[in-house]
């Protein structure tokens, strides 16, 4: 039987990606002994990876697929296929950046004035080549952790560091002059694994499911009765996908409502749907909206 080597992120998201599998109709068994955790599907094979080299695995075909960051594919020049996307973290849903920061009171405020200058960043090759295709010319030095206490303390001029709200860096008494990158996590295919008919589909049902779990992250169901009379201010009040479903109910002048909104509105929700005449109002959770 063919079998599918999944590549799952082992760090930062690791937990958060279980969890999205787990939304997604995947039970996988993570063990602390070893880098194979198991998964209730004889389909599929995973290795945990540093998400720094998954697109390296990927692109030489150690593994067929992987989650990993648009940064670390462009640091290690991968030539993988691109799956999908899928924004998620372990913080926020929000897409990452990778910036330039310096010190509050450094006299360095555009790229130009970096000319000749140190800079510290665990994204090297990336950031050697952005600086060279404006041909500016950086030392540019990978750093094993800590990144903003070196340029806090003077020993490089500047760092390229990822955050998502820049409230770290900023707490450090650093100030971000400029945006290289936005990044966020992408599935990604080994281009012979893609040409192959059983991994192919495999992995677009893991891709489609993943990002049915992302987009019914937050959301609900929402089911409810109404009189046909209270109708048009229910209807007011929902907001959908599409439209609200609307059924009468067996032998009544009765309907039966339901519409997916966001988890946050329902508790403002629910007090005006009933003050418009909805009764037996139920609220279910949602794993994936495709």
């Amino acid at each position: 039987m063919s079998v599918l080597k999944l590549g799952l992120p082992k760090g930062s998201l690791e937990e958060a990606t279980y969890d999205l599998f787990r939304r997604s109709g995947w039970r996988i068994r993570a063990s602390s002994r070893n880098y194979f955790p198991g998964v209730d599907d004889p389909e599929i094979e995973c290795a945990l990876v540093r998400a720094q080299e998954m697109a390296k695995y990927v692109e030489q075909g150690v593994l067929d697929c992987g989650l990993t960051g648009l940064d670390w594919i462009l640091e290690h020049d991968a030539q993988v296929h691109y799956v999908s996307d899928l924004v998620y973290s372990k913080v926020s849903t929000q897409k990452a950046k990778w910036v330039l920061a310096v010190r509050g009171d450094s006299k360095i405020e555009r790229l130009e004035d970096l000319a000749g200058k140190r800079i510290a960043t665990e994204l090297v090759e990336f950031t050697k080549r952005y600086f060279a295709e404006r041909n500016i010319p950086v030392e540019v030095e990978f750093s094993w952790g800590a990144t903003e206490g070196k340029v806090a303390q003077g020993l490089v001029d500047a760092i390229v560091e990822v955050t998502e709200t820049g409230s770290t860096i900023k707490a450090h008494g650093l100030r971000i002059i400029h945006e290289l990158l936005e990044t966020n996590t992408k599935f990604i295919a080994n281009r012979e694994a893609w040409e192959d008919g059983f991994k192919r589909r495999k992995i677009e049902q893991i891709a489609l499911l993943l990002s049915g779990a992302l987009a019914a992250d937050g959301m609900v169901l929402l089911k409810m009765n109404a009189p046909e009379s209270a109708l048009p201010g229910i209807i007011g009040l929902l907001p959908s996908l599409n439209s609200p479903t609307v059924n009468h109910l067996y032998q009544s002048d009765w309907l039966s409502v339901e519409t997916v909104v966001a988890e946050v509105e329902v508790r403002e929700l629910i007090p005006q749907l009933r003050a418009a005449g909805a009764e037996g109002i139920i609220e279910l959770p949602i794993n994936k909206i495709v």
